[in-house]
């Protein structure tokens, strides 16, 4: 990676979101990376949903290779470099087991599973731990092995991506459980791939939570630290579109890991319609939900913020969630269904019928200044070990940002 500041986006299409590789359509994915590259972005990340790659733990899906080196090939066409991300598990809400993993004699192998989808359908079951299960994680090898040689000499390959905030679809055993998979899946990809960086899409959870993946451990072991935030998720947050919250997450991740930090994903949920900045209220999962929900010039104008202050801490890109709103087809299917994650059907830069929302000229503005990656000027001072960090992680964070805050008012009245 050179010293641009890369800007991407992660892309579901806009009318099959999760269930595009069951539906795949080369013209959709052509079309709508024309619209990414138009915007001036750099990078796609791209989820390989489980279920579709792998149907049998001893088989990946050779529609799916096909598949992928057509979106390989258009994205290449169009200079977008892609972040390709494994073992695709948890995605907007639900966690998409592949049926030969269900195991209703298992559990539920992390506490924050909210529904199960298999096969497309939502099940009534438990399933097998991707971190510890012998037979999971030799198929796990097995996807890595097959898509990794088959890809690694695209011009299209950005990075590898061991998964999507994987905490939320399993949890290891342990902190050192978990550093170890992360190495141990690390080192077989660069066995296969000595030349592209290999990552693991962790969130704000493990910031604040003992989920198994501390970012130090995790990041120690891969070639790029990375991290994923919301402020509208966070009731620490100042706010659900507080600008320094994101920044401020990739500045402690470094902090923690030594490494600068890729916003992998970041953004948020605007009101349908072209509505005014509200909250909405519904029951998601079984769970009562509240859902802070922008207006669309609400939310353009905390991406007109967050984008500079990225820069400012020494951030190596920003890569927003997501692509598109999906088509209103879509909203009685997992994820958007009435029952689910109702809010995710609006988190896209371009509306359910293509038109672009105004964060989209945002980014696109932003990519026109050529921004370049810089030595952090703001940064996070621990003042505790990584080990101490994790005693208490929500406590230390929560410290840890009311001090970062503290410095930049001080700074801003010198």
């Amino acid at each position: 990676m050179d010293d641009r500041f890369v800007l991407g986006v992660n892309y579901w299409p806009r009318r099959k979101a999760m269930y595009w590789w069951s539906d795949f359509d080369p013209s959709e994915v052509a079309d709508e990376f024309d619209v990414i590259s138009d915007l001036g972005l750099d990078v796609v990340r791209i989820f390989l949903l489980w279920d579709d790659w792998q149907p049998e733990p001893d088989r990946v899906s050779p529609q799916r290779l096909e598949d992928l080196q057509v979106v390989c090939d258009l994205a290449a066409e169009r200079s977008l470099g892609l972040d390709i991300t494994f073992f695709t598990g948890h995605m907007s809400g639900p966690n998409w087991v592949p049926r030969w993993m269900l195991d209703p004699g298992a559990g539920l192998p992390s506490p924050d599973v909210r529904q199960v989808v298999s096969g497309g359908q939502v099940v009534a079951s438990g399933y097998r731990n991707m971190f510890h299960d012998a037979d999971v994680l030799e198929a796990e090898r097995l996807l890595i092995r097959q898509v990794v040689s088959t890809f690694a000499d695209h011009p299209a390959v950005w990075m590898w991506n061991l998964g999507n905030e994987p905490d939320l679809f399993a949890r290891p055993a342990s902190d050192s459980a978990g550093a170890e998979w992360v190495r141990q899946m690390t080192s077989l990809t660069h066995d296969l791939d000595p030349d592209h960086p290999v990552t693991c899409g962790l969130h704000a959870a493990s910031l604040v939570d003992d989920n198994g993946l501390r970012v130090d451990q995790v990041f120690a072991a891969t070639d790029v630290a990375v991290m994923h935030g919301y402020p509208m998720y966070a009731e620490w947050a100042q706010g659900p579109l507080d600008p320094d919250f994101v920044p401020f997450l990739c500045a402690l991740t470094s902090a923690l890991s030594g490494k600068p930090t890729l916003a992998e994903e970041w953004g948020g949920c605007t009101a349908p319609d072209g509505g005014p900045s509200r909250v909405w209220q519904w029951t998601a999962f079984g769970e009562p939900r509240r859902q802070f929900m922008a207006s669309e010039e609400d939310l353009a104008a905390y991406v007109r913020q967050v984008l500079p202050r990225l820069v400012e801490v020494g951030s190596t890109g920003a890569l927003l969630w997501c692509f598109a709103d999906y088509a209103p087809e879509l909203w009685d299917r997992p994820p958007c269904d009435p029952d689910g994650a109702r809010h995710e059907r609006h988190f896209g830069l371009v509306r359910p019928d293509g038109s672009l929302k105004p964060h989209a000229a945002e980014l696109t503005r932003f990519a026109a200044t050529r921004p370049r990656v810089r030595e952090a000027q703001r940064t996070v001072s621990l003042d505790v070990t990584a080990d101490e960090y994790y005693t208490d992680p929500a406590g230390h964070a929560r410290r840890l940002y009311s001090q970062y805050l503290d410095a930049q008012r001080s700074r801003s009245t010198m």
